[in-house]
């Protein structure tokens, strides 16, 4: 059996906070939900933590792992059953703040895309307090840098909508290469993808992560550090306005 993520059911959904579900599998330390809001490590983009609340009390999700089947991790002697009824709710500024971090990484990676010779997203990591983004082949200067980011941010400040949506491979490709959105690496099985889509394709990405509606809620993107990784491979590093340490 796999988890129902109804964090993917739209954009809307991810501004959800609280969910019914039953438990469809326990082990010693965490138990499969037959529908989540919590999001698993993944794409990058690190997990949500937040609370099960049940009869014979309240229990702390403090990791969430797996793609089909959901696994939070709550401790051992949970005491939850298959067939328990649990209420859940996700720590919120926890899951905004992941939302902000990763639709502001789908901006800078386009953003760098078009302003320098089509350098490829490598990597990134999303976390609340700062992430970081992979590019290759590209060497950042110093006047790079403060170009990407006075554009990132010029960008947010005109709030063009965020909406997401399911796509053939085909229909992606004819809007953004393949080397920008990764489509070159997905297995050619997989026809149809979940994308997220900023204003009129300023950016278009598949993406199974969370996200804002509008771009304005990234708030101002500030640079924190650039890394050569080596191998033409230039990891650059971020916060946004009140997700600092």
């Amino acid at each position: 059996m796999t988890s129902n993520k109804l964090y993917m059911e739209s954009i809307d959904a991810c501004y959800l906070k609280e969910f019914t579900a039953e438990v469809i599998s326990v082990s010693d330390d965490s138990v499969v939900l037959n529908q989540t809001l919590f999001y698993p490590l993944g794409g990058g983009q690190n997990w949500d933590t937040g609370t099960l609340l049940w009869e014979s009390g309240k229990l702390s999700v403090t990791e969430v792992r797996g793609r089909g089947d959901i696994q939070h991790f709550v401790g051992e002697d949970h005491g939850l059953q298959v067939g328990d009824l649990v209420e859940g709710e996700i720590d919120w500024d926890r899951r905004y703040a992941h939302m902000r971090m990763h639709t502001a990484q789908h901006l800078v990676s386009g953003i760098v895309y078009e302003m320098y010779d089509g350098a490829r997203t490598v990597g990134n990591q999303i976390h609340a307090n700062r992430s970081r983004i992979d590019f290759n082949p590209v060497k950042f200067s110093d006047e790079m840098i403060e170009n990407l980011f006075h554009r990132a941010n010029e960008i947010v400040e005109s709030n063009p909508k965020v909406t997401d949506g399911i796509m053939t491979r085909e229909q992606i490709n004819a809007i953004m290469p393949p080397d920008r959105t990764n489509m070159d690496l997905l297995p050619i099985s997989v026809k149809q993808l979940r994308v997220v889509r900023i204003g009129d394709n300023i950016d278009l990405c598949p993406c199974a992560g969370t996200h804002v509606r509008e771009l304005s809620e990234v708030g101002e993107m500030q640079f924190l550090a650039k890394k050569n990784k080596g191998k033409g491979t230039t990891r650059i590093s971020y916060t946004l306005d009140g997700c600092e340490d």
